[in-house]
């Protein structure tokens, strides 16, 4: 299953753990892999707490700078790509039951790097 998300900003976090459930069949047991089909976004599990979402831009923006890269001759986006390339554009939890068996504070988490932009996200059950 496929869905698209709306992000907005340069760098911006958004849970998508409700959409990523949705999309888990309810008698499913395995695990789910969540992809993200862009090479300037990332997924990853984190806690979706919206000072730490904050933080967690203002880290990839200060952690890779804008400029100085030999990738913005082409067009301009090489900061996107290397924050993205940190990210991953994967993550694999278990599931049980039909549910995210994730921890307590977890959540699937899409930060896009290159905003603000439609994004695919792909869900496989397995």
């Amino acid at each position: 299953m496929t869905f698209s998300i709306e992000t907005d900003g340069p760098t911006a976090v958004h849970d998508v753990t409700d959409r990523v459930e949705a999309a888990v069949p309810a008698d499913a047991d395995g695990l789910v892999t969540v992809f993200v089909r862009h090479t300037t976004a990332g997924v990853v599990v984190n806690e979706p707490e919206s000072r730490l979402l904050d933080d967690l831009e203002a880290f990839l923006e200060e952690l890779v700078s804008e400029e100085g890269w030999k990738h913005d001759r082409l067009d301009g986006n090489a900061d996107a790509h290397l924050r993205a390339t940190l990210l991953g554009e994967s993550v694999t939890v278990p599931v049980s039951d039909g549910a995210l068996d994730l921890g307590r504070w977890q959540a699937v988490l899409l930060v896009d790097c290159d905003g603000p932009r439609t994004r695919s996200i792909d869900v496989l059950v397995h």
